[in-house]
């Protein structure tokens, strides 16, 4: 390894840099505002290091680890979506009288493991982001261990996190087994003669089911309206947003550069997760009285939508999966954000009753949680009904008009459940909400960025669409 390998590997090692000073600050002067501060500092250079290390870009960082402008891009989207996240963590925490400054350091860690993530070239390396990534989720879903539905969260977890583990590990022995690589550019035309091989097609389907798992798909989504409804919001939003989109990002590289997606077998596989996905995710959806829960089941769909558009493959599909992620990372920060704000010492304001009236008690948080609903939803003038219009393209454009007639279906379904939260904030109603609303300044900057974001992207999408197609396709 050489100073320009070191340089590529900037961001992860400014990362794991600042886990290690913050918890050193924690060890000799406990504070929570500094551990913010630092973390917020860290997770800045980082960003700003995708600068540098952009000319250098592709390269090949041993075996394990490619440097490349796709890489880049979804790093970059994982370090400022953790950055909001992490501001969202402040307000929340000083109203917890539980440990705080700790969290921060978990969060580090998990975007490091996301980061590995994207940029995973190996299965070794594939394997290794995505434990640093769940091993510091489990830490985070019980976070605040005095409370029984963390703790229940973080557990099961752990229990359905360790299963899907398992499934993949030996999936990559078996592909291992028949190829006798690891290594995802020389899967490529080893796997294009083995296509009808056991080892191989068992192993895929093992893979296949592990990452399911990850990204909460039907039917590995047993555990995700649990994990949501127990795990801190803002923890719940970096679940949703960091934790699936770096998986999903490995899953297009992985699936891409290995040629696996023109095996009939997988594009079958995948195009059934899809169908179950949408149609299971909103119709649970429409049972919920839990706002955490409803974004839960809202979450799975997203997938399913997310999948349409990696059946259809090609360059298209490509920047639609990063425009859709890019989107739904906005959105669902957004969305969870305001469940953060709203959020008191004893409880999150996860039920139905919590938004009762919301618009007449708080007029500019409403309208913002509004807006994020109606981008979940599809709604014009949203990053999310753009986002969702590239998917169809992408999808009519290689003839899967089977899977695009699933989506318009089950996002009409969807809309009804949108509009019920939001019915419910502008309705009005003669007692006040049973309990206090806090008010943070650094949670109202960021959701008034993010909201500043969907629009922007709604209605003037150019330049960043720009950005995807300087650096896509891989």
């Amino acid at each position: 390894m050489n100073t320009a390998d070191l340089l590529a590997l900037l961001p992860f090692l400014l990362i794991a840099g600042t886990s290690v000073f913050v918890m050193l600050a924690i060890a000799t002067w406990r504070r929570h505002w500094l551990s913010l501060c630092m973390t917020l500092v860290g997770m800045a250079a980082a960003f700003g290091s995708l600068w540098l290390v952009a000319p250098l870009a592709p390269r090949k960082v041993t075996s394990l680890l490619i440097l490349d402008r796709y890489a880049l891009f979804y790093i970059g989207l994982i370090i400022a979506a953790t950055f909001a996240i992490a501001m969202l963590c402040y307000g929340y925490l000083e109203r917890h009288s539980e440990t705080r400054e700790e969290l921060y350091v978990l969060l580090l860690v998990a975007t490091l493991g996301s980061m590995v993530l994207v940029a995973s070239s190996h299965f070794v390396s594939f394997f290794l982001g995505l434990e640093i990534l769940s091993v510091a989720l489990y830490a985070l879903s019980a976070y605040l261990h005095t409370r029984r539905r963390p703790l229940e969260a973080g557990i099961k977890y752990l229990i359905l996190a360790g299963s899907s583990s398992a499934f993949l590990l030996f999936g990559m022995a078996l592909i291992y087994a028949q190829t006798g690589t690891m290594e995802l550019f020389r899967l490529a035309a080893l796997l294009a003669g083995a296509q009808n091989s056991p080892l191989v097609l068992a192993g895929l389907t093992f893979i296949v089911t592990g990452i399911g798992f990850k990204l909460g798909v039907v039917p590995f989504h047993l555990w995700t309206p649990d994990v949501y409804e127990g795990a801190p919001a803002p923890v719940t939003a970096f679940i949703a947003t960091v934790s699936k989109g770096a998986v999903f990002a490995l899953l297009l590289r992985y699936f891409y550069t290995a040629g696996a997606q023109h095996f009939r077998s997988v594009f079958v596989l995948f195009a059934i997760i899809a169908i179950a996905s949408m149609l299971i995710g909103n119709l649970l959806a429409l049972l919920q009285n839990n706002v955490k829960r409803i974004l839960a089941y809202s979450s799975i769909a997203h997938m399913g939508y997310l999948l349409v558009a990696f059946e259809a493959g090609g360059s298209m599909a490509s920047e639609a999966i990063a425009f859709y992620l890019a989107a739904y990372f906005i959105t669902t920060v957004g969305a969870f954000g305001v469940v953060t704000v709203l959020s008191n010492e004893e409880r999150d304001a996860d039920t139905l009753q919590d938004y009762a009236g919301l618009f007449w008690r708080r007029p500019v948080l409403a309208s913002i949680f509004t807006l994020m609903l109606l981008s979940l939803a599809g709604i014009p003038v949203t990053a999310g009904f753009l986002a969702k219009f590239y998917v169809v393209t992408a999808g009519a454009s290689a003839g899967i008009w089977a899977l695009i007639l699933i989506l318009a279906i089950s996002s009409v379904i969807g809309l009804f459940y949108y509009l019920r939260v939001v019915v419910t904030m502008y309705a009005r109603v003669r007692e006040e909400a049973p309990h206090a609303e806090p008010r943070t300044i650094g949670g109202s900057y960021v959701l008034v960025g993010l909201t500043i974001l969907l629009v922007w992207l709604g209605v003037y999408p150019v330049p960043f669409f720009n950005v995807i197609r300087k650096v896509l396709p891989m």
